[in-house]
């Protein structure tokens, strides 16, 4: 479960404050897939990017699992975005000159699995249909490709939620749908999945979507 409650983001620009986030309170139970729209500027990266800890709040509290991760010091934080949550981001973030199956396997070496990580990274790349690819260089791969193995990457070390950064964003049509077809397949699998998109059609595969405007939340909405 996680509990935002009076989320806020200033940044001071000049003589101007200016909130990327002014008021933000919001519930998300565990198995839920949320997508998160608004339009460029609203504030939805910088939600995401709190409930990831890759920011920090101004003021407000995000708490994970009854933790209240804004308090966490930096050994807690680097396990957290470890063991909890998998990252997904719009541009792919792989080692170009490491194979498919190196990519994957780093988190596991971060979390200091060292050895023995074979079952574990190829039954990540075989939920995302790319197991055959595990020898090849990451820099070879089609876009869609890269994107699935950043999926593997992200689901390798059995993460409790999915954070998607635009994870379509770069890719076509045909890309797109298999990539939201893999993040349905891990919410049906229990993942709570919390997508930011600007896509419609990719929202409304959600279960829920919330809207955000000028750092505020305007509607909450279940999908059909």
């Amino acid at each position: 479960m996680i509990s935002i409650k009076g989320l806020t983001k200033k940044y001071v620009t000049g003589k101007t404050d200016f909130f990327a986030l002014n008021g933000i309170n919001l519930e998300i139970a565990d198995g839920e897939f949320l997508a998160i729209t608004g339009k460029s500027g609203s504030g939805k990266s910088t939600l995401l990017n709190i409930i990831g800890t890759l920011d920090e709040p101004t003021s407000g509290t995000v708490t994970v699992d009854g933790v209240d991760i804004s308090a966490l010091k930096s050994k807690a934080v680097a396990a957290y975005r470890n063991k909890t949550v998998g990252f997904v981001f719009q541009s792919f973030y792989l080692e170009p000159s490491y194979t498919v199956y190196d990519n994957v396997e780093l988190p596991l070496i971060l979390a200091g699995k060292v050895g023995n990580n074979r079952e574990k990274v190829e039954a990540a790349l075989e939920m995302v249909g790319l197991k055959h690819k595990s020898a090849e260089k990451a820099r070879t791969l089609s876009g869609g490709e890269q994107q699935r193995v950043a999926i593997a990457r992200a689901i390798v070390n059995e993460p409790s939620y999915i954070l998607a950064d635009e994870p379509c964003g770069n890719l076509d049509t045909v890309n797109s749908d298999n990539v939201m077809k893999i993040l349905c397949n891990l919410n049906a699998s229990g993942k709570t999945v919390i997508m930011v998109t600007h896509d419609a059609e990719d929202a409304f595969k959600a279960r829920r979507i919330v809207t955000i405007s000028d750092g505020k939340v305007v509607n909450d909405e279940k999908t059909a």
